[in-house]
């Protein structure tokens, strides 16, 4: 199965060839910025020439040459019979991987993770104490594919304490809540088969959705949250799987109401479909009590196809890889036979590091917050005073602002942005399909606030300076 992309939809991402010279040049870079930034999913077929050139209400001639400039710089393949899909030239990375590898004399302030850091010597610390328990598993092969025992047993404790009854059996330690996710997908779904995600959503959730070659099909998250009419209606559609981040969510910052809960996980029992929640900023409750886990919401044979995955990365630190899966026992083993495919299992040294800081979780939550609420108020301010034009809502947990900008000028802004020195996301990475959120950006609080307000004032700046032209996405006229 490949995605295929409309020629309406492509159209509706691409700069106005009209005043370009040359026109094919033009559209050929636009297609290659979009491909790059991920708001074109790799292996996407693209449009029929023909089709195309009618969307753009411009010659054959002219996507033709589009589309040869494509192949030679290594943005396309083709083959007789099968059309032309996307791709990569050899030796280059999409921006999101990109980003990820900052080069040591890069400047830029980083917005484009939402990854907080740990207090100093914190690690230092804990690596003190484990060095001990580290020596003990010397004489061990070290493959832990289910995760190590004691973290089993504590990961399954905070749930219990948390309100969801849980044994070590129902966990497996993965690296990260991504690979959970990963392992999920390979092991319930197929290609083709049909799953309910939220939009806007956790870029790289739906980019593991879309190399899993799965169907989206999208539910609302607005400005009031989600609409649990809509939810269900969703359901109704009988999806194999839906992927939901209720707690916090990512990126707008709300939170589902308790009795939309029951509501969501009543309507994936009628539909036979598995629930993945997604709890990863569940404990980042900056005015509100941390919510119980949301499968301690469902009634008596409601929960038996509720897979709950977490990790480490937003509560202490991403660098440890550490996550988890909560799920019913017998998944779990056959989850566990699909990670030996892949890692074997996780580092000893990081999962005791994670068994260290999570008895001291209480006190490092504590601090953490405290930090938080700080940072989203410096933040706060700074909007306000640098760009009193753009809106947003207080989120009241989690790590990030999901602001409105009023206009659809997101991922100009966001390259501009870079030559002041901010690095940021626009919002089209959050969407389910190509140009949606344009007019959206979302912004962590998760640096200094002196950083931050450095930040805003780039942004500022940027704005001032005017956006660039060329790849500018427009409004998609599909778009109700």
């Amino acid at each position: 199965m490949v995605d295929a992309l409309g020629s309406r939809q492509l159209a509706a991402l691409l700069p106005d060839p009209a005043g370009a010279r040359p026109a094919y040049r033009h559209l050929a870079q636009a297609i290659s910025a979009l491909i790059l930034d991920g708001r074109i999913s790799l292996h996407t077929r693209l449009p029929a020439e023909r089709d195309l050139a009618a969307a753009l209400r411009t010659s054959r001639t002219t996507v033709t040459a589009v589309y040869d400039l494509l192949r030679e710089g290594g943005y396309a393949c083709s083959r007789q019979g099968a059309g032309t899909w996307t791709a990569l030239p050899e030796g280059r990375a999409p921006n999101g991987v990109r980003r990820l590898l900052t080069a040591a004399e890069d400047t830029a302030i980083d917005l484009a993770r939402a990854a907080p850091t740990l207090p100093p010597g914190t690690l230092a610390d804990a690596l003190a104490r484990v060095t001990p328990r580290l020596a003990d598993h010397e004489g061990t092969p070290g493959y832990h594919p289910y995760g190590l025992p004691d973290l089993r047993a504590a990961i399954a404790e905070r749930f219990t304490r948390r309100g969801l009854p849980t044994v070590p059996e129902q966990i497996l330690v993965t690296s990260g809540a991504q690979h959970a996710l990963t392992l999920v997908l390979a092991l319930l779904c197929r290609p083709g088969d049909r799953v309910l995600t939220e939009n806007p959503s956790y870029p790289n959730a739906l980019e593991a959705l879309r190399r899993a070659r799965l169907r989206t099909t999208a539910v609302p998250v607005s400005d009031d949250g989600w609409d649990v009419e809509v939810v269900e209606s969703a359901f109704r559609q009988l999806p194999q799987l839906a992927y939901l981040v209720p707690d916090f969510h990512n990126p707008t910052g709300h939170l589902m109401p308790e009795a939309e809960r029951g509501r969501v996980l009543r309507a994936a029992r009628r539909s036979g479909a598995w629930l993945v929640v997604d709890e990863t900023l569940a404990e980042l409750a900056l005015d509100v009590p941390a919510p119980a886990p949301f499968a301690s919401h469902a009634a008596p044979g409601e929960a038996g196809q509720v897979v709950t995955v977490g990790s480490m990365s937003k509560t202490h630190w991403a660098g440890l890889r550490v996550g988890w899966l909560r799920a019913p026992a017998r998944l779990v083993t056959e989850l566990a036979g699909q990670r030996v495919a892949t890692d074997m299992g996780g580092s000893v040294l990081d999962q005791l590091l994670a068994l260290d800081l999570l008895d001291r979780a209480d006190e490092l939550t504590a601090d953490r917050l405290e930090r938080l609420r700080g940072q989203r108020d410096a933040l706060a301010a700074a909007l306000a005073a640098k760009l009193p034009r753009w809106t947003w809502q207080l989120p009241p947990g989690g790590l990030s602002f999901w602001v409105d900008l009023g206009e659809p000028v997101a991922a100009a802004l966001a390259e501009r942005a870079l030559d002041h020195g901010v690095r940021i996301e626009g919002g089209g990475h959050f969407a389910t399909a190509p140009g949606l959120f344009e007019q959206r950006l979302r912004i962590p609080y998760t640096l200094p606030g002196d950083t931050l307000r450095e930040a805003v004032s780039r942004l500022a700046a940027s704005l001032a300076a005017g956006l660039p032209t060329v790849p500018a996405a427009r409004r998609p006229r599909w778009v109700a």
